[in-house]
């Protein structure tokens, strides 16, 4: 992974093999960054989005294999008892033009993975809830 910073935002490449939500962190982890908002687009040939089931409070996991492109991958960075938390959600299309996507547990870059990451001046912490089974945003 490779990035460059400007004013308030992180124009990130990712390499062929590296892993999304890896990286993302690692980028949160190194540049000390609490809240964020993040976008992307590239291609994966491994990835695994999931569905939160809220009757069960569990996530699905749906495993892909092959060449895809990235339709949309957004998210948030912000923090669980004061570590860096990443939330993303990606969509990726194949060959033949279906697409699936869903909460990203993972995705391996297969070519190239274009992310630009916007840091929001503050902090927001993330806290569980027995209700809703999730990690959600304490304000």
């Amino acid at each position: 992974m490779e990035y460059r910073k400007f004013g308030n935002t992180y124009v990130v490449r990712m390499d062929k093999g590296e892993e999304i939500v890896e990286q993302v962190k690692a980028l949160a982890v190194k540049e000390g960054i609490r809240l964020a908002s993040v976008q992307a687009l590239g291609a994966v040939n491994d990835i695994t989005v999931g569905v939160f089931k809220t009757a069960e409070k569990e996530y699905l996991g749906n495993d892909f294999r092959g060449d895809m492109e990235i339709v949309s991958l957004t998210g948030t960075i912000s923090t669980m008892d004061g570590q860096a938390y990443t939330h993303l959600h990606m969509s990726a299309g194949n060959t033949e033009g279906h697409v699936f996507g869903g909460h990203l547990n993972r995705a391996v870059v297969s070519a190239t993975c274009e992310m630009v990451v916007t840091v929001i001046p503050g902090e927001v912490d993330r806290v569980f809830s027995e209700e809703i089974g999730l990690n959600l945003f304490k304000f």
